[in-house]
This record gives C-alpha cells, structure tokens and sequence, in this order.
C-alpha cells in the first residue's frame, strides 16, 4: 500500500503520517520509512547529529501494526495507543535510513489490541517493543 492507499485506512495526516509503505504479509504488517532529514522531529534531536526519536519510532511501528486493524476501523473510529511494554532501543535511526517494521496482533479482546513488533535498518535492529490499542470513538 502507497501512502494514499494507507490514508483510506489510517486518520494519521501530515506530518503525522509515518509510513511511506506497508503490506500484509500473512498475520504480519511490513511497513517501510525513509528518514529524509529534513523532518520536524529531527530539527533539535539533535542539530549537529540528528537521530530520529524512539517514541516517533514507536509510532511508525504502530502505524504498520494498525493496518492489520483495518476490519476493526470503522467510520467514526481512531485506533489510540494504550501502552508500550517491554521497549528496547538497539540502535539508532539516522537521515538516509529505511527503517522497516514488522509486527503482528498477538491478541484481540476487543476494543483492545496487542501487538508485537520489530523495527530495523538493513539487517540491524533498531527497535523491538510490544504495545497495545483501544478502538474508540472518534468525538
């Protein structure tokens, strides 16, 4: 899925929008970021060496992980972060990376979500983290 494609499934704009792809690969999402440079988050962390900051990270993964939500996203509906459980920073993320997310649903109760994820440059991991959403209504 392009961009455009993700905006039928995601509320997330500009520049909230974090993926420049994602696809279904069986039970897993596999969503693809290149970090540009010239992001709003890179401004100040950090002028001199720009690393891009692990709860925007964070978000990426769980911006791919959402797309397996695509059948529980109704109208009227914002999928909301509710935790983040075990997170572990491996590497950093810099301008000129591709960092890529892998996640899956562990289990559904719903409204509730938990989800697993890993996210990596190349094949250096940069990020592993379980994390969890609630389906609510939009107000």
């Amino acid at each position: 899925m392009n961009r455009e494609e993700i905006k039928k499934i995601l509320p997330h704009r500009d520049p909230m929008l974090l993926l420049d792809e994602v696809n279904r690969e069986g039970e897993f999402a596999c969503g693809k970021y290149l970090v540009k440079g010239d992001e709003w988050f890179l401004k100040g962390h950090f002028p001199d060496a720009p690393v891009t900051p692990g709860v925007i990270l964070c978000e990426i993964m769980a911006q791919s992980a959402c797309i397996l939500l695509q059948d529980a996203l109704q109208d009227g509906t914002l999928p909301m972060y509710t935790g983040l459980n075990n997170v572990k920073f491996k590497s950093p993320v810099r301008p000129g990376d591709l960092f890529e997310t892998r996640c899956r649903i562990k289990r559904a109760m719903p409204p509730f979500y938990f989800a697993e994820g890993t996210g990596t440059v190349g094949d250096r991991v940069c990020l592993q983290a379980e994390f969890s959403f609630a389906i609510v209504p939009q107000k």
